[in-house]
């Protein structure tokens, strides 16, 4: 009987779930495709280390302004968001951050940027050596970055090289006061559309200050 009972129950449990999948409300448009991992798994300034240690990391609010939240501070809520990603063009003549002109270009092709997103800087034709540089400018002009915070409540930066905050002690303080945090040595952003995602950041939970490993994931539709 307790067998007869549990076949039935798994069978109610199995009806509703697929009931729940073709119910009206269901549409291909809310689900997720498959998962892209933007960590980069091997420290590339270790050639030779014993273990891989990961080049992505998170700069949290506490690392730029003391008191602020840590890595493992940072409410889960903002660590889950809608992804956008943006192309910054590797080309020498080209700007080396992105512009409010860019933002207005992107959002007339792709729609306004989502409240409360990630915004992932892509670059293209960089040369390689930008890839290896220790350290880079943050890729995103002031003033926009500034648009981003207070017009789009952009919660975080996703960039594909270790970025240079302390250049700009205004910028870094914004960020901070905001609660944005920067994900930098993120990899494979050549595989995400430019809406549509959802990232999800994962940092160690503890609440030393400075610059924490962290992995995110990509839910692409």
């Amino acid at each position: 009987m307790r067998i007869r009972s549990f076949i039935i129950a798994y069978a109610l449990v199995l009806a509703i779930l697929l009931f729940a999948d073709r119910r009206p409300g269901s549409t291909q448009q809310g689900r997720y495709s498959h998962v892209v991992d933007l960590t980069d798994g091997q420290n590339a300034t270790v050639p030779h280390a014993t273990a891989p240690e990961s080049r992505t990391r998170i700069i949290a609010p506490a690392t730029l302004i003391p008191g602020t939240w840590a890595a493992g501070q940072i409410p889960p809520e903002r660590l889950v968001a809608p992804l956008v990603v943006m192309d910054l063009n590797g080309a020498p003549e080209s700007s080396p951050q992105i512009s409010l002109d860019d933002i207005a270009a992107w959002e007339s092709r792709h729609g306004i940027i989502p409240q409360g997103a990630v915004v992932a800087i892509r670059r293209v034709g960089a040369p390689d050596a930008l890839s290896t540089s220790p350290l880079a400018p943050f890729p995103i002009a002031r003033d926009a970055a500034q648009f981003f915070i207070d017009a789009r409540y952009t919660i975080g930066f996703a960039v594909e090289t270790p970025v240079n905050l302390t250049s700009d002690r205004a910028l870094a303080r914004e960020l901070a006061l905001h609660g944005s945090y920067v994900v930098e040595g993120a990899v494979r952003f050549t595989s995400l559309p430019a809406t549509g995602s959802l990232i999800i950041v994962a940092p160690a939970k503890n609440k030393k200050p400075g610059a924490a490993p962290v992995r995110i994931l990509a839910m692409v539709r």
